[in-house]
């Protein structure tokens, strides 16, 4: 080997060598400190790739859980409000079937059983407007089918869970009606006599000299036991229900023949019942009942819509086109998922009085708000649409009861897991594993310790060519 000044390859050699334990020592000392192994690009491209878009995922699955947990107190406080209005519901079909038992109940006994029940329409009214999820409104109708029309003798009362978007044209092609009679002989002259007469079953003590707005207004002060408004009407008196269709009933008879001194309603016993719309809601049958309409098919299918009286006549349903009703699906949409369109969504129905036990069959109110107690036959009708009512309270209960369970906790249960799996992956991928890099981390603080002992050695050899020169 020769020897030289100018060049010490050796020591070069030994430089170039610390140069990469050095450079190994300190990424072990990164590794250590940070505790990943792939800190930039350099460290490993593909596994950097991977890594990202798994801690992309990472975070989405936090973020979902999250947002799972939210939409569960979102159903718990919608659900916690149903409760509440549904013990008030039964506290209202006690108070119905306590007038039911007319045998044992005067005027006074009715009158507040109807009071109580007036007072709890009142607050399952303010629990519909009142109950939030911070500003959002959750069971007035605003998380659900809404609907506005373009008439103002139209309605919207509620939709359906499969009602879609959309405006659809509503018609009526026969007028709902109210019962109603009027006096087979026009009243011109004051009572001659004291008279009876029965309403509905109810007597009613017309005294003598009451004139035709007299008569009226007495028979009016019996109206919320009676379900009957008397009115003036063509010069002669008429009595009209207050609910529209077929299971409404006026009935009246007088202990009084009908003459021009007397109320008018004569000694036979009259009778009427009313008459239940019918239309049509986007150019499709609708169900009616009383002054209400009901989709039943189609587009529209669900959707609900109450027809005002005629202008010209309260006993009357306006007819013909109505011009149209929007609807618009407003359901809470939550995002579940840690990807783009992993989402669920939940309507949540309109539950003020107006829109529960709409329409019920083989009862004369047509709604729970209509509900009356003050006799036994309205106290039997009032039971059938409370019961409804309950009915549709459960039902939306039960909806909402599966939502949370079928479909939010099952889904939070099982991003749980896939959470776990994934930091599991990334952390393969990605972090340190200490017992190997203290390992490296030992082996490389030896390689430098010694190639710095080598290089000052190797530093050393170019002294031997002064030995020659002795």
């Amino acid at each position: 080997m020769s020897l030289t000044i100018q060049n010490n390859v050796g020591a070069l050699n030994a430089r170039n060598n610390l140069a990469r334990s050095s450079n190994a020592l300190n990424k072990s000392i990164e590794r250590l400190s940070t505790g990943f192994k792939v800190n930039r690009g350099a460290d490993g491209p593909a596994a950097l790739v991977i890594s990202e878009k798994q801690r992309a995922q990472i975070a989405g699955l936090k973020t979902a859980i999250d947002n799972t947990d939210k939409a569960i107190s979102v159903v718990q406080t919608a659900e916690g409000a149903l409760n509440e209005v549904n013990s008030i519901l039964i506290k209202v079909r006690s108070l119905a079937l306590d007038s039911a038992n007319s045998g044992v109940n005067d005027a006074d006994a009715f009158a507040a059983n109807q009071a109580e029940i007036d007072n709890a329409l009142d607050t399952i009214n303010r629990i519909a407007a009142n109950t939030q999820f911070g500003e959002k409104s959750l069971l007035d109708g605003t998380a659900g089918v809404t609907g506005t029309t373009d008439d103002t003798d139209v309605t919207f009362l509620k939709g359906g869970s499969n009602t879609s978007d959309g405006t659809y044209t509503v018609e009526v092609t026969t007028q709902g009606e109210r019962a109603n009679i009027t006096a087979g002989t026009s009243q011109n002259t004051g009572l001659a006599a004291d008279e009876v007469l029965s309403v509905n079953g109810v007597s009613i003590t017309l005294n003598s000299g009451l004139s035709r707005a007299g008569v009226v207004a007495r028979i009016n002060e019996f109206t919320d036991q009676t379900g009957v408004v008397a009115e003036d009407i063509n010069g002669g008196t008429r009595l009209r229900s207050i609910e529209y269709g077929s299971d409404a009933e006026v009935s009246v008879v007088s202990d009084t023949a009908a003459a021009a001194s007397s109320s008018g309603f004569g000694t036979t016993l009259d009778t009427d019942a009313g008459v239940n719309i019918a239309g049509e809601i986007d150019g499709v049958a609708a169900s009616g009942k009383g002054n209400t309409l009901t989709s039943i098919s189609g587009a529209s299918k669900g959707t609900v819509v109450r027809v005002g009286e005629l202008g010209t006549d309260a006993a009357l349903t306006e007819t013909g086109a109505q011009g149209n009703v929007s609807i618009q699906n407003n359901a809470l949409v939550f995002q579940i998922g840690a990807n783009q369109n992993q989402t669920a969504q939940i309507a949540m129905q309109n539950i003020n009085a107006d829109a529960l036990g709409v329409a019920v069959t083989g009862t004369k109110f047509n709604s729970l708000n209509e509900i009356d107690v003050t006799s036994f036959d309205n106290a039997q009708d009032a039971l059938k649409v409370i019961d409804a009512a309950i009915d549709e309270l459960s039902n939306i209960r039960g909806e909402l009861g599966a939502f949370q369970s079928n479909t939010l906790e099952s889904i939070a249960s099982n991003m749980r897991s896939t959470l776990e799996n994934t930091v599991n992956a990334e952390s393969v991928i990605r972090d340190t594993d200490f017992a190997e890099e203290i390992s490296r981390f030992t082996n490389n603080q030896i390689l430098v310790q010694a190639g710095t002992s080598v290089l000052s050695s190797a530093n050393q050899t170019t002294q031997s060519i002064l030995s020659l020169l002795q």
